[in-house]
C-alpha cells in the first residue's frame, strides 16, 4: 500500500498545486446530464475540462510545473515534446508567465496544431517521423540550450497539477462518486487524480481507461510485453511508452485499468455531442466509454469522469456522428435493383415520404452499375426517427415488390 505522505506526489502537493494555478486556468463545471444517465444506467458526473482555453486538461499540469520554475530556469526557458494538447498548454502558460518556450513536434503533425501552438507564443521545431524521435531531439536541444524539459506526464509537478481535476470534481459533485474513471495515456492524469481521491474520498474507487489498440499501461501493470498499434479515434491516449512515475503510483494505489473498444469511444463522443451538447475528442470521451462498455460494473452507481479534451477534427466528428446514426437505425442505407422504366424512383420516394422518412442522398446508376440493361441500380440514404420507423419503411417498400438490401 502506498504511503501517501512519502509518495513522489502527495495529496498536499496537489492541494498546493490547486492554490498555485487558481486564476491561471478555468475551474470547469461538473455537470450531470439526463441523457447520459439514461444511456448508461448510472448517475454520471461530467467534469468539462474540454472548456479550458486550449480545449484540454493539460493546462493544469503545465501551469503548475511552470509556476515551480526557479528564476534561473525561467530566464533560460522551457522545452517540451508533443503533437497535441500538451504542446499548446506549455506554450500558453509559458507565455503567460513571461517564459520562452520551444515545442518539438514530429514532422507529420497537422498544420492546425502547429499554428495553434505558435499562436500561443512558442517556437515550434518540426523533427522526426514519430513522437519518440521528436522527444530524443527535444532532450538534446534542452542540453544544448540549457532549457528545462517539461514532460507531458512523467513529472511530479505535472502529475500534481493534473490531480487538481479530481479535487474540483469531488468538491463540486452533488454526491461523492462510487467510482472515478480517468483516461490513461502516459498516466499522469490518472495518477494525480487517484492520489487526490485517495485522500479526499477514500471510499471512491479509481479506474483508468485505455482503448483496445493501446493497452500499454494495463500491459505494464500486468507484467505483459507492450504490444500496441493501429488507428484509433482516441489518438490522445495512443501511447506506447507510459511514464515510469505514473506507472509506479497506479500500481501502488491498486488502480485497475479498463479496456474499451473503438465503437464504445465513438458511441461516447456521439452521446456527449447529442445528449450533453458538448464536444469531446476520442481521449476525452474514453471515461464515459468505459461506463458504456462495462455496464455490469457501473449500473446504478455514481460515476465521476472527465471530458478531458475537446480537440477533435471537424471531419472526424462528423464521421463519428453519422456512423452512430447508422448504428442506431436513424439513418438507412438501402440498395435496390429496379426495372428501368419511368416512375419507379418516384414510387419508391413516395412510399418513403408517406411514412415520414427523409431521403437525404440518391445514387441512380442506369448505365453501368446494374446487372442488365433492363434494370437500374439505386442507392438511397434515408433519415428516420428511430429503428421502428425504419423497419416500417422497409416493410412498405417490400410490400411494393421491391427487393431491398441494407448496406
Amino acid at each position: 500500500m502506498l504511503d501517501l505522505l512519502a509518495a513522489p506526489v502527495t495529496a498536499a502537493d496537489i492541494r498546493a498545486a490547486a492554490g498555485r494555478i487558481a486564476g491561471r486556468i478555468l475551474r470547469t463545471p461538473t455537470i450531470e446530464n439526463p441523457a447520459v444517465n439514461a444511456a448508461t444506467g448510472a448517475r454520471v458526473f461530467l467534469k468539462l475540462d474540454n472548456l479550458q482555453a486550449t480545449g484540454a486538461f493539460k493546462e493544469r499540469g503545465a501551469a503548475n510545473r511552470l509556476a515551480l520554475l526557479t528564476e534561473a530556469e525561467r530566464r533560460a526557458g522551457v522545452i517540451a515534446m508533443s503533437a497535441g494538447n500538451h504542446a499548446q498548454a506549455v506554450a500558453r502558460h509559458a507565455t503567460l508567465a513571461g517564459v520562452r518556450s520551444t515545442i518539438v513536434m514530429p514532422r507529420f503533425t497537422p498544420a492546425t496544431k502547429v499554428l495553434r501552438t505558435e499562436a500561443f507564443g512558442a517556437r515550434v521545431v518540426l523533427v522526426g517521423e514519430t513522437l519518440a524521435e521528436a522527444a530524443t531531439h527535444a532532450h538534446g536541444l534542452a542540453q544544448e540550450e540549457g532549457l528545462t524539459f517539461v514532460h507531458p506526464y512523467n513529472d511530479p509537478g505535472v502529475i500534481a497539477g493534473q490531480g487538481t481535476l479530481a479535487l474540483e470534481l469531488l468538491e463540486d459533485a452533488p454526491e461523492p462518486p462510487d467510482a472515478l474513471i480517468l483516461p490513461v495515456g502516459g498516466g499522469g492524469l490518472a495518477a494525480g487524480c487517484a492520489i487526490a481521491a485517495r485522500q479526499a474520498a477514500p471510499a471512491t474507487r479509481v479506474f483508468g481507461v485505455e482503448v483496445e489498440g493501446y493497452q500499454a499501461m494495463r500491459q505494464r501493470l500486468a507484467g505483459e510485453p507492450v504490444q500496441v498499434g493501429g488507428p484509433t479515434v482516441a489518438e490522445g491516449i495512443a501511447v506506447r511508452d507510459v511514464g515510469e512515475l505514473p506507472l509506479g503510483l497506479l500500481r501502488d494505489l491498486g488502480v485497475e485499468v479498463l479496456v474499451v473498444p473503438e465503437r464504445a469511444v465513438e458511441q461516447a463522443i456521439a452521446l456527449l455531442a447529442e445528449g450533453a451538447k458538448t464536444v469531446a475528442e476520442g481521449a476525452g470521451a474514453a471515461g464515459l466509454a468505459a461506463v458504456l462498455a462495462h455496464p455490469e460494473r457501473f449500473a446504478g452507481q455514481r460515476i465521476g469522469t472527465a471530458v478531458c479534451g475537446g480537440n477533435i477534427d471537424a471531419r472526424a466528428l462528423s464521421n463519428v456522428l453519422l456512423r452512430q446514426l447508422l448504428r442506431d437505425g436513424r439513418i438507412l442505407r438501402l440498395r435496390f435493383d429496379i426495372p428501368d422504366r419511368p416512375g419507379m424512383l418516384a414510387d419508391i420516394a413516395g412510399r418513403i415520404s408517406a411514412l415520414g422518412g427523409n431521403v437525404i442522398e440518391v445514387q441512380h446508376q442506369q448505365l453501368f452499375g446494374a446487372p442488365t440493361v433492363q434494370s437500374t441500380e439505386l442507392h438511397l440514404m434515408v433519415e428516420v426517427r428511430d429503428a421502428a420507423q425504419g423497419n416500417a419503411i422497409i416493410a412498405a417498400l417490400e410490400a411494393g415488390s421491391y427487393v431491398v438490401r441494407r448496406v
